[in-house]
């Protein structure tokens, strides 16, 4: 059995709070009864150790670290950073920092998490602003990541090779592609289309310089055929791109009930079609790709959706235990010192007259 690791858990973030999180740690033991995972877990001490008896959890998994205090799921991140000392939240990312923990899952939120997890865990890398949100995006080929959805407004196209790194190391380590491709998100394939930032990641990426498996550019359609492994945008294109599809889905969804309820003979359809639709419902459900890591931290830090049910916490478990069983961090790591290098020898080409060559 490998070594055990500790993953601490903010019981009090998201919208059902201990009910959903201690329920995440017994369906994710159900899922992997091998798993050697423990757990540290924040919060009110009365109603997690109620949970954890109502679920049967074994004592010596469970590490109950009571706090009454809670970060608001609408407080803004300033104040969650100068009133948040002493929360669920702040000692769930502590323990991190401390060594304690080797990864933390929150339901909570989001703004708060990001201050938090940077004030305390710091960048990965000096030249890292903001940490990336990576989405695990279902398509017709599998999994896809998509980053960032929602953290980085603006990137420059230095932020976006990052992006690019982390997203690789990622898949690998949580949905195991050996060599993940990238694309870059445009709005359209040809070298001229996009503002400059994506064009100038696009001539760094495909010179080779990275040893990263690079596509190109990719379009809007693209993600949900799984053209690549990882689809790097900045965020404010990728979250309209992520609200889009979860609107489009839960569009097609009621569409389709209501067709399957219109009449009897719809009714008698639905019900013969009955395995093949909860295949495509489970396809579809956030809940069983549940789990988005903050990259770019010195440190794992995994959001998981505020309405997320106890399975779909549980899958967000899993991710940081992949995270953290992995060579994540080592290989970002290596990869951004790699890219500075880049950055610099191709800054100095440029004053020069020269720059790293696009390959034909």
């Amino acid at each position: 059995m490998s070594k055990t690791l500790v993953i601490s858990l903010d019981a009090m973030g998201g919208d059902h709070g201990p009910s959903v999180v201690v329920g995440g740690v017994a369906d994710y033991l159900k899922a992997h009864p091998d798993s050697d995972l423990r757990f540290l877990v924040h919060g009110d001490a009365a109603a997690i150790e109620a949970q954890v008896r109502a679920h049967r959890l074994p004592a010596d998994r469970i590490d109950v670290r009571h706090t009454d205090k809670v970060v608001a799921m609408d407080e803004k991140p300033a104040q969650a950073l100068r009133r948040g000392k002493g929360s669920s939240l702040w000692n769930a990312i502590e323990s991190v920092k401390s060594g304690e923990a080797a990864a933390i899952v929150s339901a909570g939120n989001t703004g708060a998490l990001m201050a938090i997890s940077k004030l305390q865990l710091r960048m990965a890398a000096p030249g890292l602003e903001r940490p990336a949100i990576v989405a695990s995006w279902p398509t017709l080929r599998g999994i896809t990541a998509v980053l960032d959805v929602g953290a980085n407004i603006d990137c420059d196209a230095a932020q976006l090779i990052e992006f690019a790194i982390m997203g690789e190391a990622f898949q690998t380590a949580v949905h195991g592609t050996k060599r993940p491709t990238i694309g870059l998100l445009n709005v359209g394939s040809e070298d001229m289309k996009g503002h400059e930032q994506v064009r100038e990641a696009h001539r760094l990426l495909r010179s080779g310089a990275f040893d990263l498996d690079y596509h190109g550019f990719v379009e809007g359609d693209d993600i949900a055929k799984g053209t690549v492994d990882v689809i790097v945008t900045d965020g404010f294109t990728g979250n309209v791109a992520l609200k889009t599809a979860e609107g489009t889905a839960r569009f097609i969804s009621a569409l389709l009930k209501e067709a399957l309820m219109s009449g009897l003979p719809s009714r008698f359809g639905a019900m013969m079609a009955l395995p093949a639709l909860k295949k495509m419902r489970n396809r579809i459900d956030p809940n069983a790709i549940n789990g988005g890591p903050l990259l770019g931290l010195n440190g794992i830090v995994v959001k998981s959706h505020g309405g997320a049910s106890a399975y779909g916490f549980g899958n967000a478990i899993r991710v940081a235990g992949d995270l953290a069983r992995s060579d994540y961090m080592t290989k970002v790591s290596a990869n951004l010192k790699r890219m500075t290098t880049v950055l610099e020898e191709d800054d100095a080409g440029s004053a020069s007259g020269t720059g790293v060559e696009t390959a034909q």
